[in-house]
Parts: structure tokens; sequence; C-alpha cells
């Protein structure tokens, strides 16, 4: 099978295609041929060396595909079936072995590209709204990188559950994007001399001086100052990635002096850990979607072979919505 490699932490280009044995579905796991993968953040962190992989590295982490073969003691899936992942490595190929803890069963009203483009930044979105602040009808959410894959997805997320969303973008083609996926006021900070003022001035001047009950942020470090200085009395931030560099140690009295705040760092794994945990959210994704009630946009798709320039688009910010990569 072909697959992308990289052999050395870098930019894009340290990917490369080579030639690698099929893998053979072990106990307890399924043989599945990639009909397209996920391309994330994450994907970059690791590629550059943000992240400590072990090399030889083979990136990604997200797709759909259907079953070709399993392995001994399967009786979770069969040759045909189609599934979706979010955790399993080196998922830029044209074949991966899932285990269950990492299979979705694909309901047929849902293409695979879409359950593909869903998987991890739905996941995402479903635990921050759901989970790491339940949101309400009585909360007033800001939501960076509103025209971003986990962007549309939470904002839509968001609304279903009757909250009033806040997003930010940067520029007019995203606003509109993001006012369609349910924001009630999109703040376009492309004129911003300093995000730690600017940004918290404009969410007070929306939100009568109050500031918002949550954020989420996924920026990390170029928005966390003005994220923290926009939340409301015990207002909680939730930091759920670093795509402008990881967040920086600071005071913890900062959150005193802010009105007894909260920050949390959540990471998916902790929030998929039981079968009936997936279950619930891949459930609620999938059922969304297919009700028509939860867009998934696939901003950008691009060879298998043509990953460098998928990760090089993904971190211009030049994207919207998902990216995907076609064996």
């Amino acid at each position: 099978m072909k697959a992308i490699q990289a052999d050395v932490p870098g930019g894009p280009d340290v990917m490369r295609v080579v030639d690698a044995p099929s893998p053979t579905p072990g106990t307890g796991q399924v043989l599945v041929d990639v009909a397209a993968s996920g391309v994330n953040f994450i994907d970059t962190y690791q590629r550059s060396g943000v992240y400590d992989v072990a090399r030889p590295f083979r990136p990604g982490l997200e797709g759909a595909g259907v079953v070709t073969a399993v392995g001994e003691h399967v009786d979770w899936a069969a040759p045909g079936d189609r599934l979706a992942w979010a955790g399993t490595a080196g998922s830029y190929a044209e074949q991966v072995v899932l285990s269950r803890h990492d299979a979705y069963r694909v309901p047929a009203s849902v293409s695979l590209d879409t359950a593909a483009a869903l998987m991890l930044q739905g996941l995402t979105a479903h635990f921050l709204s759901a989970s790491a602040f339940p949101l309400g009808p009585e909360h007033t959410a800001l939501v960076h990188a509103g025209a971003g894959g986990v962007g549309l997805l939470l904002t839509q997320l968001a609304a279903a559950r009757g909250a009033r969303v806040i997003t930010t973008v940067s520029r007019g083609d995203k606003e509109e994007l993001s006012r369609a996926a349910g924001a009630s006021e999109v703040i376009r900070y492309e004129d911003f001399a300093d995000m730690s003022e600017d940004l918290p001035r404009a969410v007070r001047g929306l939100t009568d001086g109050a500031g918002v009950d949550v954020v989420y942020d996924g920026v990390g470090a170029a928005t966390f100052d003005g994220s923290l200085a926009s939340l409301a009395m015990r207002g909680t931030l939730v930091v759920f990635g670093g795509a402008s560099g990881q967040v920086p140690a600071f005071d913890l009295q900062r959150l005193n002096h802010g009105g007894s705040l909260s920050v949390t760092r959540p990471s998916m794994v902790h929030y998929l850990r039981t079968d009936e945990e997936r279950s619930w959210r891949a459930g609620d994704l999938f059922t969304a979607v297919a009700a028509g009630e939860l867009d998934v946009r696939i901003g950008a798709s691009y060879p298998l072979s043509d990953a460098p320039s998928a990760h090089r688009a993904l971190e211009s910010r030049g994207t919207t919505g998902k990216v995907l990569l076609h064996p």
C-alpha cells in the first residue's frame, strides 16, 4: 500500500509517499480500505516536532473506509462494513487496522467523506459543548476560529443547545460561514492591534459589559490573554488546542483577580473512555447529519500524495471547514 511518512521533524515537505506492506489485522482487529483521511492540526504538531513522536512517523489519526478483512474473535464488524475512526495512528494511508475502541459504524445515510470529516472535529465539538462546559439556553459562549472545522460544528451544536454564540473570524467570507452556522455575533479581528485588549473590549461591547460564560479556545498562545479577559465572573476558559502555539505558564492569581475564573485543558481521549460514551457522542453526530441538522463543511480535498499541500493550506489559515486526503 501507499502511505505518507516523515523521517525527520520539519515543514510539510518532510512528508513523502512510501510503499509499505499491507497491514494484517490481529486478534480483535479489522483491516479497512481508506476512502478518506482527515487532516488536523495535531498532525502538523506531530510532523513539525512540536509534539514528540517516534520516527519515522506516519501522520494521520482520522478517516473512514470499508472493512476488507477481520482478525480472530471479531464479532463487531464484517467485510463490507463502513467504519470511521478518530484516533488510529498512520491514517494517511491506503489501508489501516482498527480496534473496536476506535471504530464507529457509519450509517448508510452518511457518506464516507462526511464521516471522515466529522469524526475528530465532531467528537471534539460534542464533548466541548456537552461535557467540558455543558451549554444551555442561559449561556453565552465565545468560539474562536468560528469558520474552522471545529468552530463550524461547535457553533451548530452550541446553538442547538440554546446558547448564544459569539465567534471570531479573520475576514468577511468566514463571517458569512460562521453566521450561517448559527453565530449570533461575529468578531472580525483583522484590524485588532492588540488581541489581549481589543478582543475583550469587543466581547464586552456585545454582552452589556458582562463578558461570556465560556470561551472555547483552540488557538492557544495568541488568544489566551484576550480569552481570559473576555470571561464573565466565574466564567470558564476551555483551551482545547494551540494552533498559534502552546499557552505558557501563568500566575493562577489571575483567575482570582478576574472574578473566580476557571481554566480547563481537556483532551478528547478522556471523553471517549467507554463504549457507552463513544456510542452516545457518535450517535448524536450521525443522527444530526442524517436529519439535516448538522452541516459538515468539506473545505478542501487533496490526493494522498499531496499531503504537504494539505498541511500548508491548514497552517496558513486559508481553509474553512475540513481538509481531506483521498488515496
